[in-house]
């Protein structure tokens, strides 16, 4: 019986144990901070009209950054992965693409035409993007 006892107890004082650190942890663990990179985000439509956003994240990659605004703000995409990377085909509820309407959104990266696509370009603080309708020429 004694023995018995002493299991149970060590039991209980194990979890007190448990809990108390669970606690200690939940109080002391790292708060979550904003991201460390500063962006903004410009988004010109086909009628000229633009929205701009401005966040801070510790993405690598605009494509991630673009996740990031559809669930904190009103900004949408749409698109799918090609040979060529992921393919933006609608903004904020606007089309463009180029096999039905000879249209594209283009990127700019701090005022120069992009080199990479959404998925590839990277992110670095006080980046400015623009995502531009553009008709083909």
């Amino acid at each position: 019986m004694k023995k018995k006892t002493k299991v149970i107890l060590g039991a209980v004082i194990l979890a007190v144990l448990v809990c108390a650190l669970a606690i200690v942890y939940n109080i002391a663990k790292p708060k979550t901070i904003t991201g460390s990179k500063n962006y903004t985000v410009e988004v010109v439509d086909k009628d000229g009209a633009s929205k701009t956003y401005e966040g801070s994240t510790d993405q690598e990659y605009l494509r991630g950054v673009m996740d990031e605004l559809t669930k904190n703000t009103d900004f949408t995409y749409e698109g799918e992965d090609s040979e060529y990377g992921f393919m933006i085909n609608k903004i904020n509820g606007q089309s463009a693409v180029y096999d039905t309407d000879g249209a594209y959104w283009s990127i700019y990266v701090n005022g120069e035409y992009g080199q990479y696509g959404a998925d590839s370009q990277p992110v670095n603080d006080g980046d400015a993007f623009k995502f531009e309708y553009t008709l083909a020429q």
